[in-house]
């Protein structure tokens, strides 16, 4: 082999698993961004939300270092009102969580929820509002109710659509 075919098999060498890596790094980037957001940014969003009395709330006013559940329900949902009444009866499985229901739905319509299930008497539970609809695309959801579980330091640990037991659901509870 002449020297400058020798230089350039050494080149392809060396610069090589740099090539690689910077197309798996693309490739995993391709990837991410096929994800719904939820999972590209794995923490609880920060949607204004209105709640029952009209305030105004975001992520920021949920308590600090208490695991979440993301509860999101349709105010016409029978599987939503199952699995609320499900909740509502077993609270004490709950007892260290708090939960963050919000629902697509204008305030009014989840007012009437909020009064038919008495949600004012558990002090772990908030109701929102969020009409804008952006949280049914940031958790891609498809299908009522969907319930998303966040540790304690506000980061997603598992994701439900659809009808859930609740034993599934407090197997991802501490």
């Amino acid at each position: 082999m002449s020297y400058m075919k020798r230089y350039l098999f050494f080149l392809c060498l060396c610069c090589l698993p740099a090539l690689l890596s910077a197309q798996s790094q693309t490739s995993a980037t391709a990837a991410d961004k096929d994800k719904p957001p939820y999972l590209q940014f794995p923490f609880i969003p920060a949607f204004p939300l209105t709640l029952p009395d009209g305030h105004v709330i975001t992520k920021n006013d949920l308590k600090k270092n208490t695991q979440t559940i993301v509860f999101i329900f349709s105010v016409d949902c029978d599987h939503c009102k199952h699995l609320t009444e499900e909740v509502l009866k077993n609270i004490d499985k709950f007892k260290k969580t708090q939960i963050l229901m919000i629902t697509p739905f204008k305030p009014e319509q989840m007012k009437e929820y909020y009064n038919t299930y008495k949600i004012k008497d558990y002090p772990n539970i908030v109701m929102t509002s969020e009409p804008t609809r952006q949280i049914m695309y940031y958790y891609n959801l498809h299908y009522f109710p969907g319930l998303f579980v966040y540790n304690k330091k506000q980061q997603f640990v598992k994701g439900f659509e659809g009808t859930v037991k609740l034993e599934q659901l407090t197997e991802y509870l501490n």
